[in-house]
């Protein structure tokens, strides 16, 4: 009988993250806009509404003595942030209008030449790029990096961020949103209140913008509270990458399919991997595979050290070393898992969060930044006289479906499914869809939920390199490099039956990039015993994805990255 991760729910419901406010009118702390999560989404919302206070002071004013927050669980901004990335501009040009020029952003340099590669176990073969992923004008980034001058930014405009805050609930009261309730700090690993404890706060907020990236945790408890999920599921890829200090400049931006990836439909292994320059001595290189994949000896972590004993990439980090380390889930669903909406009273969502990725270009930074800056616009109409706020944030959705963002993500609609019935049909079927600029096939393809893929098990392990600490490295050691510093007696964040058939338990072990998961000891009817280590957690959100649930952590907890 086949294993579903499905058929094991963790002991937790969206709805666990809604409360109504508790703490009294005098205790609670009023903002005007409240934004949850500095990435790029949260970040631009939070500029524009800047750049709208600087334009309109008398207007800001109404706004009280802090009108713009910005939550981030994060040591700071940026330490949450990972990505490819190579970055459309077309986002951040808008945003700042002439404001700031490309050469003031935080960019590596453009990218100058671009390779795709099918990889056999020892050969590379070059093919033409697909028109999809052609980056002439784009330019390779760090977003972490990105992120923290954009939180400068953001502050030299009047807004405030609050780091090491994580959001744990949203507030809702009388079917609106009126802000969130913060996590508690310094609680004990049964819950107990230590020394240093400090409770959260409810901040109230006249309008909310949930810009939470992938895996979103409040994003998901407003879905399911205001009834707005799609037609169908979202579906996550799941990305590890590494940073390194190389001898030889990389001088072109290089992407690779086929090898370590097996092409069968059976096995639902969609993917591939990026390796790209950071200015004249650093590389980045990831490999990204879909969580619909079925084979519980999958790992990407280790797929990943596996692409880099390849004779071509070998000779990229030669000489080399690795100095940075992370993972991070990426949402693949495109248009057809975008919510029916993107507003609710009293509440925003956008970025990452929501779905607005497009998978086959590789690309969502800039999707982010100009959802977040149409976001911010429509929160700033609820300040208009004479105009309710359910029409101001409803002006969103309407600017959101009449962007570039919803044209291109509405041509590439089908990508994604083709290619769970095998890479070489998929990618038969993807070429006439780019051909036909998605108008072939007609209507929209549901996609199937990640946990819902029957499982099966190969031997795949056996052929993962062993870590030499040089080239190939294993998890703990990753880890370490992703500056990870959670504290080791605070309650776990991580809701997941800890009985659960061997199968399921290997998959969610194999699958995990920092070593969460043991596989413990058999009990007699054929189950295992899960054993947690979650304070090793990078918060990549894989284990949603694949049957579990990620909630909050203490705020401050997790990587540190300043390079991914």
């Amino acid at each position: 009988m086949s294993v579903r991760p499905s058929d094991f729910p963790p002991p937790w419901s969206p709805l666990d993250a809604v409360a109504a406010p508790t703490d009294p009118a005098d205790e609670r702390i009023d903002v005007g806009f409240l934004v949850v999560g500095a990435g790029p989404a949260g970040l631009a919302a939070a500029i524009r509404l800047g750049q709208l206070m600087e334009e309109d002071p008398a207007t800001a004013e109404r706004l009280g003595e802090v009108p713009v927050a910005v939550l981030e669980k994060g040591k700071a901004p940026g330490s949450h942030l990972l990505s490819g990335a190579v970055v459309n501009p077309r986002g951040l040009q808008r945003l700042f209008k002439g404001r700031r020029r490309l050469d003031e952003m935080p960019f590596y340099g453009p990218v100058h030449g671009e390779s795709v590669l099918f990889l056999t176990k020892r050969r590379a073969f070059r093919i033409p790029t697909p028109p999809t992923m052609v980056n002439r004008h784009n330019h390779v980034a760090s977003v972490s990096r990105l992120g923290r001058w954009l939180a400068e930014e953001a502050e030299s405009l009047g807004v405030t961020i609050l780091p090491e805050t994580s959001a744990e609930r949203l507030l809702v009261d009388g079917g609106r949103v009126v802000g969130v309730r913060t996590g508690d700090r310094g609680r004990g690993r049964g819950g107990e209140e230590l020394q240093n404890f400090e409770p959260g706060s409810d901040i109230a907020a006249r309008v909310t913008i949930l810009a939470e990236g992938t895996q979103g945790h409040l994003t998901g408890a407003a879905l399911e509270r205001f009834g707005l999920r799609g037609e169908s599921p979202q579906v996550w890829a799941l990305g590890v990458k590494e940073v390194w200090k190389v001898a030889r400049p990389l001088e072109q931006v290089v992407h690779t399919m086929g090898w370590p990836l097996r092409p069968g439909a059976r096995y639902r292994e969609f993917g591939g991997s990026f390796i790209y320059p950071m200015g004249e001595d650093m590389v980045t290189i990831g490999m990204v595979v879909g969580l619909d994949y079925r084979d519980a000896e999958l790992s990407v972590h280790d797929l990943l050290q596996e692409l880099k004993t390849h004779p071509r990439v070998r000779r990229i980090l030669e000489g080399g070393e690795r100095v940075q380390w992370g993972a991070k889930t990426i949402p693949e669903g495109g248009f057809v898992a975008l919510p029916k909406r993107f507003h609710a009273p009293g509440l925003l969502l956008c970025g990452d969060g929501v779905g607005l990725v497009n998978v086959p270009a590789l690309k969502g930074i800039h999707y982010a930044v100009e959802s977040g800056r149409l976001a911010a616009e429509a929160a700033w109409r609820t300040l208009s006289r004479g105009v309710s706020s359910r029409d101001a944030l409803a002006t969103y959705d309407e600017s959101l479906r009449t962007s570039f963002v919803w044209s291109e993500l509405r041509e590439v609609r089908n990508m994604r499914q083709a290619f769970g019935r095998g890479f070489y049909l998929g990618g038969a079927l993807a070429g006439a869809m780019t051909a036909t600029k998605g108008r072939f096939p007609p209507g929209d393809s549901r996609t199937e939920r990640d946990a819902d893929q029957p499982l099966l098990r190969t031997d795949r392990a056996a052929s993962y390199p062993a870590p030499d600490g040089q080239l190939v490295f294993d998890k703990l050691s990753s880890v370490f490099a992703s500056g990870n510093r959670t504290r080791d007696d605070q309650p776990s964040h991580i809701r997941i039956q800890t009985r659960v058939p061997r199968e399921l338990a290997e998959l969610w072990t194999r699958m995990c990039p920092a070593q969460v998961y043991e596989v413990g000891e058999a009990d007699g009817d054929g189950t295992v015993e899960l054993k947690l280590a979650p304070s090793n957690c990078v918060q990549c959100g894989a284990i949603t994805a694949k049957g579990g649930r990620l909630t909050p952590p203490e705020g401050g907890s997790g990587p540190e990255y300043t390079l991914t």
